[in-house]
């Protein structure tokens, strides 16, 4: 399953104008997004003051930054648990993105109606987690079927039995209406259960779509939004997202810097949603610097050195030697790599060593 984040709500919430924003991929869309059958999909680049600071250091040839892939889901309506037509594969494509985007409409526009007639954030998030959640449930429900042969089979009954174990006790949570994740599981319990590609066992963050008043100020909307975020754990970002298609659509650095400026802001919504996808993903950036190129690498977190070398190219994990490393706050507080190897603050590092976000990397392999 690749590294993806899809974005998911109800319709006309302003999910692919966020998207569009993101990608400047013009997507696919309409009123209630029941026409838009194919998820919309593009890859955007991480933005990290850290390799523009690298660039401006090492003077390349050329800058390339991580990517993180989004995929604008259509709408999903109350005909979701019933998989009928084109919201199966709504469904579908939600089961191959690795985490979710759930974006909350936080805005009034009488000429937008919403779908329910009304605005009310912790209604809507309700409403969506109930369809994913009866999906789920008719997901369990022909999985047990299947694993009840399998207790026929020694060599699979103790698997079966962990899972339907994990079953018992997410069932009563999606007959409620909360997400599988929201269930505690032994750690058994929760690794037999990823067989089932349960779409509530996937982690999730919100998006609140509001005004610029609302970027700004505040509303009642968007504290609802958090309050249901922090019921869950969740992590909650604020959007605008008309602002941000038009910030998206100015050429220059410092034009965009002077028109968040204007609004008070230091970062784009976006940017700070990019961000926090990356995290949710458990994600690590690693840097390799010099002359031709400065570039940044993605990694799980926990990935040791030869993981990451691999990332460069499959022949540098095989023949893995060792790795020299320094890191990128050493470089900015000493000036240039000549003074970071003087300092003593190269050093030479195995295959055990589990790579840092923020560490410049220089691999040595032999294949």
């Amino acid at each position: 399953m690749p590294l993806n984040c899809g974005i998911i709500g109800l319709p006309t919430v302003g999910k692919t104008t966020i998207f569009t924003a993101l990608t400047r991929v013009k997507a696919e869309t309409s009123s209630y997004g029941s026409s838009a059958k194919n998820a919309n999909v593009g890859i955007i680049s991480v933005p990290d003051p850290r390799l523009d600071r690298l660039t401006a250091m090492f003077n390349p040839q050329r800058k390339v930054p991580a990517t993180v892939e989004f995929v604008d889901i259509a709408g999903l309506a109350s005909a979701a648990s019933k998989k009928e037509g084109a919201t199966n594969q709504f469904l579908s494509h939600i089961r191959d993105s690795s985490v979710l985007a759930h974006v909350v409409r936080c805005f009034d526009d009488p000429e937008l109606p919403h779908v329910s007639s009304k605005i009310s954030p912790a209604d809507d998030i309700e409403m969506l987690h109930l369809e994913l959640a009866l999906a789920d449930l008719e997901t369990i429900d022909k999985r047990a079927e299947k694993l009840q042969k399998e207790l026929k089979d020694p060599a699979r009954k103790k698997d079966a039995e962990r899972e339907l174990a994990a079953f018992a006790k997410i069932r009563p949570a999606l007959q409620e209406g909360r997400p599988a994740r929201s269930v505690t599981l032994e750690a058994e319990e929760a690794e037999a259960v990823r067989r089932s590609f349960l779409i509530t066992m996937k982690r999730e963050l919100y998006i609140c779509n509001t005004d610029e008043a609302g970027v700004t100020k505040g509303n009642a909307y968007i504290e609802a939004a958090r309050r249901a975020a922090a019921a869950e754990g969740a992590e909650c970002v604020v959007i605008c997202g008309k602002f941000e298609a038009e910030l998206a659509e100015l050429q220059g650095e410092e034009e965009k810097r002077e028109f968040l400026s204007e609004l008070g802001l230091e970062e784009s919504g976006l940017a700070t949603l990019i961000h926090a996808v990356y995290r949710l993903l458990g994600l690590r950036t690693f840097f390799t610097a010099g002359e031709d190129e400065c570039r940044a690498w993605t990694i799980k977190a926990g990935d040791k050195a030869p993981a990451a070398a691999g990332v460069i190219h499959t022949d540098f994990e095989k023949g893995f030697i060792k790795a020299e490393v320094y890191h990128y706050e050493d470089l900015v507080a000493l000036g240039s790599e000549h003074a970071v190897r003087v300092a003593g603050k190269l050093r030479q590092e195995g295959r055990d060593y589990v790579v840092q976000d923020g560490d410049v990397v220089f691999f040595k392999f032999n294949v």
